[in-house]
C-alpha cells in the first residue's frame, strides 16, 4: 500500500433542523463550534448532487479542547432532501453508529432524552473477553443510531492495541 490515510475526521449527518440537532449533540458534550456558516451553493450542487439552488447550512461540532478528529457536522439544506423513512429501534444491516466514549453514562443518556432522543433504552452491561462495560445504543432526532460506552473519554487518545 502506497497511500496514507488520517483518523476519521468527521461524521457528516443531514439533518432536518439544524438548532435541534446542534442542541442534541451539545448535551452529548460536542459543545464546541469547529465551524458554521453557509456553504457555497455552487460547491454543493456539485459535490452532493444537489440542486443548483439549496442553501446549506452547516455547523461543525466537537468535544472542548480537543483535537479536529471525531467531530460531527450537521447539514442542514433548503429546499430538505428527500428523507429516509425515521428508524426506530435497534440496529439494522448496513446502518453506520456513532460510537462515543461517555461517562457517567446515565447522566449523558438522561441528557439525551431531555434533548430528543427518539429511541433510548437503557445501558446494560456489555461483556467481552477483555472487559466488561455499560453500553447503550439510542437514536439522534432524525433516527441516527448512536452507541455510548461507559468508558472515560480520555481513552480515546490509547494508541496500544486492545489487550495492549
Amino acid at each position: 500500500m502506497n497511500h496514507e490515510i488520517s483518523s476519521l475526521i468527521r461524521s457528516a449527518l443531514f439533518v432536518s433542523d439544524l438548532k435541534r440537532s446542534t442542541a442534541f449533540y451539545a448535551a452529548l458534550g460536542l459543545t464546541e463550534v469547529y465551524f458554521e456558516g453557509e456553504l457555497d451553493a455552487a460547491s454543493t450542487s456539485a459535490a452532493l448532487k444537489t440542486p443548483s439552488d439549496a442553501v446549506c447550512r452547516c455547523r461543525i461540532v466537537k468535544p472542548p479542547g480537543r483535537p479536529n478528529t471525531g467531530m460531527v457536522g450537521l447539514f442542514q439544506l433548503d429546499p430538505p432532501l428527500s428523507a429516509i423513512p425515521s428508524p426506530e429501534g435497534p440496529p439494522r444491516m448496513g446502518e453506520v453508529a456513532l460510537v462515543f466514549y461517555a461517562q457517567p453514562i446515565a447522566e449523558v443518556v438522561d441528557a439525551a432524552r431531555a434533548a430528543g432522543a427518539t429511541w433510548s433504552p437503557d445501558p446494560t452491561l456489555f461483556v467481552m473477553p477483555h472487559r466488561q462495560q455499560l453500553e447503550v445504543c439510542l437514536r439522534d432526532p432524525d433516527g441516527v443510531l448512536i452507541n455510548l460506552i461507559d468508558r472515560p473519554p480520555a481513552e480515546q487518545d490509547r494508541t496500544a492495541p486492545v489487550g495492549g
